[in-house]
């Protein structure tokens, strides 16, 4: 399981490090390159997020025991798409300015508020993407431990069950002890009164045998 993540790990490195390339061209070129530019960094960033949710499929798949590690590694690749998306926002908008500048022939002060428009636009969707980020991460963790929390309780139902198999062993036990001492009590009590109905007629026998011999003489 972790080699599968080791190797979505791998090409997201790969990946990002080709979108980051990209994204630092996209000022430099001329207008026709940069729109190709833009689309290829666009698909680029689609793999990305397959390839996070791809690891984050895996990272569940990991005991909860092995999975701490993975989760920060996880988190810590979620920052860096977060980075790599507000790059892209930055340099698509100064390539939108750019564009709208040459077809309509826009002057420098009406790019400029245009430009700081959309940066706080910008910014503002950048916080609530670290909000929604926050609260996909508190979830997971929250599933993570609810995961953790029916594993436990799944143990201790084995428990239990292994308790209660035994008890019932220790029962069946007990039953088959007492009917076994049932019926040795039941012998020993046949056999007193066995040598009870022997011993009266020893002793009638004798004292028959004594009046006979007295008779006689």
């Amino acid at each position: 399981m972790s080699s599968d993540f080791e190797g979505y790990e791998q090409d997201f490195a790969v990946l990002t490090a080709e979108i980051i390339g990209k994204i630092g061209r996209v000022p430099k070129l001329p207008p026709d390159e940069k729109k190709q530019m833009v689309t290829s960094v666009e698909k680029q960033l689609e793999e990305a997020k397959e390839l996070l949710e791809q690891m984050d499929l895996e990272v569940r798949e990991i005991p909860p025991q092995s999975r701490g590690m993975y989760a920060s590694r996880m988190r810590s690749y979620k920052q860096e798409m977060t980075k790599l998306e507000t790059d892209f926002k930055r340099s698509r908008i100064a390539y939108s300015d750019e564009v709208r500048n040459e077809l309509l022939g826009d002057d420098g002060n009406s790019s400029e508020n245009q430009r700081a428009h959309l940066l706080d636009n910008t910014e503002r969707l950048e916080r609530s993407s670290r909000r929604l980020e926050a609260g996909y991460q508190i979830a997971v963790e929250t599933e993570q431990i609810g995961q953790e929390m029916l594993e436990n309780l799944n143990h201790d139902r084995e428990k239990i069950q292994r308790a209660r198999d035994r008890l019932r062993e220790t029962d069946a036990n007990l039953g088959r002890s007492s009917r076994i001492l049932t019926g040795l009590l039941r012998r020993i009590i046949q056999n007193r009164i066995l040598i009870v109905v022997l011993a009266i007629i020893i002793v009638f026998t004798i004292l028959m045998a004594i009046y006979l011999s007295v008779r006689g003489h």
